[in-house]
């Protein structure tokens, strides 16, 4: 056991070395490339230097989206030095086997892994959600999604009548980087779906506990008044002369202020400034709960909550990859060959992962399994190399 304490250690220092290194690079590249693009977008107070400090603030959603990359060509560059010097060889000699080498870097992974869920929850997101509030506020923009009117939503509540359920289509132009909502356009439906309010406000901010206050508000009421007998002609039966037509009086009002109560909130909104793969879960599964409750599809936020769980855990695919070539020696091709062949499958599982997002979405299947398959096809590539190794 101590042997094995002493190797841990080793390999340990050896990676994570490494690893800061080579994410220190890859980041690097990102940023400057990104740097690039939004120079783009320079122009009045968004300047070059605010530009520079949006993209900083973005970093840390890169350090997420390259963590596994990272450990990949570190793991790989670790494991060919070590059998370009005969070292992993010695290891070999002394008694280490691969299943205990293997679970060795499972738990050098551990630590990468819990760093990775605390970028993709926590600073991730949030840096990214300020970080297109930089921008929009230099620019002095607001941000749609959906359609080219804004966002749509679908929103439940109470009548304060007689209590029953209404039902609005809420339609959103835009969302400032305060998360001031503009141009609101609402179609407020009575239990049986009957249109019965058009109202629509210039802009309206959340007040808590589930409550906005819209402003410059203009409402359009319909009510229906009484049944009338409908127009027939000459040649029509005279027993359909009786048929009545419900007969509708609109009402136009204005209002400065109108307080509306809704279980829309702006975290639900936030989803116009961050994409859903860079949304953290908690966020995702209150997206998503809303959806369902206004019966939405959810299946796109759904694979991207199940791939934000699944994440983390891709960084033991990425080490179990890695170990097949500590058993390549110097012989069977170069170090830096390796570290290329590594580059070339940490990118292949990135490219992977983002294609079967978009097979599952597209084919309808279920979210967990868009999200499992990348992650379990290159476990398996790992476990098959293993195998190949150990019995050469």
């Amino acid at each position: 056991m101590r042997i094995l304490h002493v190797y841990e250690r080793y390999f340990g220092r050896l990676v994570y070395g490494v690893f800061a290194f080579i994410l220190f690079a890859v980041l690097s590249l990102f940023v400057f490339f990104d740097m690039l693009s939004e120079l783009e977008s320079v122009n009045g107070k968004y300047t070059s230097l605010v530009a520079l400090f949006h993209v900083l603030l973005q970093a840390p959603t890169r350090v997420y989206e390259v963590l596994p990359i990272a450990v990949l060509i570190s793991a790989i560059y670790v494991f060919s030095q070590l059998a370009s010097q005969s070292e992993y060889t010695i290891f070999r000699v002394a008694g280490l086997n691969t299943r205990q080498a293997l679970f060795s870097l499972f738990k050098l992974a551990v630590p990468l892994a819990l760093v990775t869920f605390i970028f993709g929850e926590f600073i991730g997101p949030r840096a990214e959600q300020y970080a297109q509030k930089v921008k929009l506020e230099a620019i002095g923009a607001t941000v749609s999604a959906g359609f080219r009117s804004g966002v749509w939503v679908k929103d439940r509540d109470k009548d304060a009548t007689d209590g029953g359920e209404v039902t609005r289509f809420v339609n959103v132009a835009g969302l400032r980087p305060d998360q001031t909502i503009t141009g609101i356009t609402i179609y407020e439906f009575d239990p049986q779906y009957r249109l019965r309010v058009i109202r629509v406000a210039q802009e309206g901010r959340y007040q808590g506990g589930q409550s906005w206050e819209l402003q410059n508000v203009s409402e359009t009421r319909f009510a229906e008044l009484a049944k009338t007998a409908q127009p027939t002609q000459a040649a029509q039966p005279a027993a359909r002369s009786d048929a009545l037509a419900p007969v509708f009086r609109a009402e136009q009002l204005k209002f400065p202020r109108v307080t509306m109560h809704s279980e829309l909130t702006p975290q639900i909104l936030s989803v116009l400034l961050v994409t859903p793969e860079r949304m953290s879960t908690v966020d995702l599964f209150r997206y998503i709960r809303h959806l369902r409750d206004n019966k939405q599809d959810t299946q796109r936020y759904e694979i991207a909550f199940w791939k934000k769980v699944i994440y983390p855990l891709t960084l033991f695919v990425m080490v179990a990859l890695a170990l097949p070539f500590a058993y390549l020696h110097a012989r069977a091709g170069a170090v830096g060959v390796k570290v290329f062949g590594g580059i070339m499958l940490g990118l292949s599982f990135h490219l992977s992962n983002t294609l079967f997002s978009h097979v599952g979405l597209l084919h309808t299947w279920p979210p967990i399994i868009s999200a499992l398959v990348p992650g379990t096809l290159y476990l398996m590539v790992a476990l098959l190399a293993l195998r190949w190794v150990d019995r050469h």
